[in-house]
């Protein structure tokens, strides 16, 4: 590897973990300012884990960084409500603070003067949700900002119906070879005299202007059709006469399905691809398939934890899909500083990177589970059913739900999320995902 490789590498990576710190503070500033909207006191706002290299005090709050960048935290007085001994916390949003700060000592510590009025379980249940759900939240308006800006004004790689080559023969796909044999009959694009450079405007009558229209049609046509292509300034028409083939199967949205098979109508070309900015509603629509495949691969996870141990520990292939934390993204952050690519392409597929990390973010931190915010916001949501329930059947208030007593569930939950966790920085480092 020459230096100027590891030089770009380095750059990938540090601008990476910039991003990341600072998708971590918005995340994190969506709570604080939420909080101290409400009179929440916020004792700490801190980036990063480990020993504080910088802080700073304005006001009640301290604001600092420390050493470790791989999230941050929060502190808010008077997470849970007391205990039977009268004491009351003050807890922590990050998951890990969460393993090691005692469900109820520290807080009765940090307690001031004054605070018995900003406490945070003492404020109406959907003040606390919005306090938890502010974070998260922050991620997803990060990530959808970032998509909807690159996706409008960059645009993503997309297939033409621009001709870019002609196959020679007819090959079926499920076969994965590209070189033509004795007896495999003339591809229907070369018998019709279709050529490279071609841009074809319309199929059997249709007028076609995109790949995805043109590849449904195609895929439903077996035998005779009229293709009309643009060759030196004019229209010319072809005929061809499309053949029976196997190709790979496409789910609803288009997609080819790995590993599945279906016979269709084949003419034998190649499309051109170019990078096409999008429409705001066709970016609204590619951002939504985003998040259904985000909620996807969270739904996912458990399916994966085979793979990444074949991977980690029995040489296996790690998979395109694979899951990846925080040190293999920044290691596919250097990767993407090292193509040979314009730089606006490094640019965009750095934005997209941050954007999917942004995204994960919001995803798995509304999981309805402690230590995460969305535990914390199904507790604030479970107290307020409950005592509106009380008040329907003029039942006595049961009072603030405690949250504290999920904290052994709360463990469990951040010991399985710890120990998936150092997975995938095992197969992160001996068998990272790599870009093409």
């Amino acid at each position: 590897m020459s230096l100027s490789t590891i030089l770009l590498t380095v750059l990938g990576i540090a601008v990476f973990v910039v991003g990341l710190l600072f998708s971590i503070a918005w995340h994190e500033l969506g709570h604080l300012s939420t909080a101290k909207l409400f009179g929440i006191r916020v004792p700490q706002y801190m980036v990063g884990f480990g020993p504080t290299i910088w802080s700073r005090k304005k006001g009640d709050t301290e604001y600092g960084f420390k050493a470790i960048p791989a999230g941050g935290y929060i502190r808010m007085i008077g997470m849970f409500p007391p205990g039977p001994d009268g004491r009351i916390e003050a807890r922590s949003t990050s998951p890990w603070r969460s393993m090691i700060e005692d469900a109820r000592s520290a807080a009765f510590e940090e307690l001031e003067p004054g605070d018995e009025s900003r406490l945070f379980y003492t404020r109406k249940p959907w003040k606390r949700v919005i306090v938890m759900f502010a974070g998260p939240f922050m991620n997803l308006v990060l990530a959808v900002a970032i998509f909807l800006g690159v996706a409008m004004t960059f645009g993503f790689q997309t297939q033409t119906t621009e001709v870019a080559g002609v196959q020679k023969c007819v090959i079926e796909q499920s076969e994965k070879r590209e070189k033509c044999e004795p007896g495999d009959p003339v591809s229907p694009a070369l018998a019709a005299g279709l050529r490279e450079g071609d841009k074809i405007v319309a199929f059997d009558g249709a007028r076609v202007d995109d790949w995805d229209k043109l590849s449904d049609l195609i895929r439903r046509t077996i035998g005779p059709a009229d293709i009309t292509v643009q060759r030196g300034g004019q229209e010319v028409t072809l005929h061809a006469v499309l053949a029976k083939n196997v190709v790979v199967k496409k789910d609803d949205k288009g997609e080819a399905v790995e590993g599945k098979w279906v016979d269709a109508g084949y003419l034998g070309f190649a499309a051109r691809s170019e990078i096409v900015p999008l429409s705001f509603g066709d970016s609204v629509v590619r951002m939504g398939d985003m998040i259904e495949n985000g909620v996807d691969s969270i739904i996912a996870l458990p399916s994966k934890i085979p793979g990444l141990w074949n991977a980690a520990f029995d040489g296996g292939e790690r998979a395109d899909d694979s899951p990846v934390g925080v040190v293999g993204a920044a290691r596919i952050g250097g990767e993407v500083m090292t193509l040979d690519v314009p730089a606006q392409n490094q640019i965009a597929m750095m934005l997209f990177l941050l954007a999917g990390f942004n995204l994960s973010l919001f995803l798995f931190n509304m999981l309805p589970l402690l230590p995460l915010d969305g535990g914390h916001i199904a507790g604030a949501l479970w107290e307020a059913l409950r005592r509106n329930l009380a008040k329907v059947f003029k039942r006595p208030d049961p009072g603030p739900f405690d949250v504290a007593k999920l904290m052994p569930v709360a463990y469990v939950v951040a010991g399985i999320f710890i120990c998936f966790t150092l997975l995938v920085l095992v197969a992160d480092i001996v068998n990272p995902v790599k870009i093409s």
